[in-house]
């Protein structure tokens, strides 16, 4: 080695971590900002379904639409990366939600379910896009050994927006809304029309905030993935097979599965609380509740990211899951404040589980992490499936419908155990500084 090299190695290392580490705090607000936004339809919910008068069916249908998003937008949003890159996806992603946001002013101003589900749709496409670019970004762009942890990082970001977003909905939404501060009362048609409007408000606000970060992405010099990774996938592709990797083909309804578990807990929470022999709460005072749920998720994001350094994902996962399964089984069996604090302590056990089932799906891939990465963003779709909870709680009770959060749990831990173990594995993908 030339006598400074190693001077010039340290100093491109130094200036590459520096690199990383900013494009890191940078999409630390994109996962924020999803977070937030996936997280007023917990809010909004409840609110919809007094403005429109709807059936449990028919309010989780509109959550249905939210996660059809993902199954339509995943596999389009892998090519879209592969044509354009990372960047430029990231904000056409920011650009059509947006675009959705204020669709969602639209829908308000009719009112109209119709342009709502509509308008949902447009928004969790381009979340789509986001989780497609960034969560195998995070996971790719340092050593391989503590993907889980960095994406655990950022995901405690995610759950901040979504700690945050109770509040600011059920402030500006529920708190300014009839149907948010009463109980137990049907309205008149001019006060579902006025409800209607509490949405305006918020929806602007997020709109504006979402073009401000689009523009911030699109001149941020972001570190792009190696432009070798692309020629292997293109030479080698007719002989790599993504169905060989156990751990993905394991994970993919291990993602579709959790995001059953999630969803259902998180739409569902706000009137399981509200409930008579639960809590006999305002709608707008439940809300505050369910910030606690999503910051338990932040919190065990955060400790999670610093134990999956010392500790094994797929042990951290286990544990977790067991956690989750038992307090899923007091908010399904218990009554009165015990049942409420079991909902809301899942959250805490939740909080790993998606982005370390994510970083265990994708691990080995190499060349193939793109494609399997849309793969799992896809498997969100099962929050679809929150629509079934939503007929269980019609027919048999709501706390009742909790019994399928139960099942999910026992499969994650399924994966965890053994589903997760790699096969076949592959070189991974490198992170080169952006020029």
């Amino acid at each position: 080695m030339a006598p400074g090299g190693s001077a010039t190695a340290a100093a491109t290392g130094t200036s590459a971590g520096q690199s990383y580490r900013s494009a890191l705090t940078l999409l630390a607000s994109l996962f924020f900002m999803w977070g937030f936004i996936t997280v007023i339809n917990n809010t909004l919910l409840p609110h919809l379904r007094s403005v429109f008068d709807l059936n449990y069916t028919q309010t989780t249908l509109i959550e249905s639409v939210w996660f059809i998003a993902y199954f339509v937008a995943s596999i389009p949003s892998a090519k879209l990366i592969e044509r354009i890159g990372y960047q430029k996806s990231l904000v056409i992603g920011l650009i059509v939600m947006a675009v959705g946001a204020l669709g969602m002013t639209l829908a308000a101003s009719l009112p109209s379910y119709g342009v709502t589900l509509v308008m949902l749709f447009v928004i969790a496409s381009g979340i789509t896009l986001l989780q497609v670019a960034a969560n195998p970004y995070v996971t790719v762009i340092g050593p391989p050994e503590t993907g889980s942890s960095r994406l655990n990082l950022v995901q405690a970001f995610n759950s901040l927006g979504t700690t945050l977003a109770p509040l600011f909905a059920g402030y500006l939404i529920l708190g300014r809304s009839v149907s948010g501060t009463t109980t137990d009362r049907v309205l008149t048609q001019a006060e579902r029309y006025a409800d209607a409007q509490s949405v305006i408000l918020p929806y602007v606000l997020v709109a504006i905030v979402l073009v401000v970060l689009a523009f911030v992405i699109a001149r941020f010099p972001l570190p792009a993935i190696g432009q070798s990774t692309q020629r292997v996938s293109k030479a080698e592709r007719a002989q790599l097979s993504l169905w060989k990797h156990r751990n993905l083909v394991f994970g993919v309804p291990a993602i579709f599965i959790y995001l059953i578990a999630e969803i259902g807990v998180a739409n569902l929470f706000i009137n399981f609380v509200s409930q008579p022999d639960i809590a006999a709460i305002t709608h707008e005072q439940a809300s505050r509740y369910l910030s606690l749920l999503w910051g338990g998720m932040m919190v065990g994001r955060f400790v999670g990211s610093l134990v999956m350094q010392k500790i094994p994902a797929e042990t951290v996962l286990a544990v977790f899951s067991i956690g989750a399964f038992f307090v899923m089984l007091g908010a399904t069996f218990l009554t009165g404040p015990a049942a409420m604090w079991s909902l809301i302590l899942v959250g805490l056990f939740h909080s790993i589980m998606f982005p370390t089932i994510f970083s265990l799906g994708i691990r080995g891939l190499g060349p193939l992490t793109e494609e399997g990465s849309g793969l799992l963003i896809m498997a969100i779709a099962g929050g679809a499936l929150v629509v079934v909870q939503g007929w269980l709680a019609d027919r048999y009770g709501l706390q009742t419908s909790f019994l399928l959060t139960v099942v999910c749990e026992l499969y994650i831990l399924f994966y965890a155990v053994w589903g997760a173990k790699p096969t076949h594995a592959l070189p991974d993908p490198t992170v080169s500084p952006a020029e």
